[in-house]
């Protein structure tokens, strides 16, 4: 996988009919964003592509950023919306400890349950984190990421759930955070923004955005 991937933002058509499609299906819309990536990736194409996106909603526009080491605009469907690719190498290179910055992510939190002595052999149901539970599920993983979170302000977002004859019936809650922290671990942010951080990334989880954070 290319070191230094490609990010889309894709201002939405509200008049799209495959827009307002992929909205209401986000198995569908992970479906619209592979076609943008390489064909014959094998069994797992969106990981060996390095797909990650996520939704930016406010009252008036909604945003997709699609990451991934290769991305081809012109495969998406016409109309679909208004597209800036960039690189992400400048801001990898500007990466150094003790750098403060500005972060973005939506995100899965889930564990998995401890299931009683007999059942060893078994597996526990993933079960969904919130409040101060998924707080610091976040935290801890901000750490293993090279993070040290300063502000944390979580959004709940609309959960999804997949769809379709073989997909899973299990819901994914989904939450978004931002906030400010400081680069501890240049290495470990780099790994955790190209592979993203938890479940759920083809439903829209796991995109780390980060920016320089202004000094007042």
């Amino acid at each position: 996988m290319n070191d230094h991937p490609v990010i889309a933002r894709i201002r939405l058509n509200p008049h799209s009919r495959d827009v307002q499609r992929d909205l209401r299906d986000a198995t569908q819309m992970h479906r619209t964003l592979m076609r943008m990536v390489p064909d014959g990736l094998g069994d797992a194409p969106r990981h060996q592509a390095g797909l990650l996106y996520r939704l930016d909603e406010t009252d008036t526009t909604s945003t997709l950023l699609a990451q991934a080491a290769q991305l081809d605009p012109a495969r998406l469907p016409t109309g679909y919306g208004h597209i800036d690719i960039k690189s992400l190498t400048p801001m990898f290179s500007a990466l150094r400890k003790g750098l403060a910055v500005r972060y973005r992510i939506v995100l899965n939190p889930a564990k998995r349950e401890r299931l009683p002595l007999e059942q060893k052999d078994k597996r526990g149901r993933i079960v969904p984190l919130s409040g101060t539970d998924a707080d610091q599920w976040w935290l801890r993983r901000a750490t293993e990421a090279g993070l040290d979170l300063h502000v944390l302000t979580p959004t709940s977002m609309e959960p999804v759930r997949p769809r379709g004859h073989h997909a899973s019936r299990m819901r994914h809650s989904l939450l978004r955070y931002d906030g400010t922290a400081t680069v501890t671990d240049p290495h470990a942010l780099h790994n955790a923004v190209i592979h993203g951080i938890g479940r759920g990334k083809p439903y829209g989880a796991g995109l780390l955005s980060l920016a320089p954070a202004t000094t007042a």
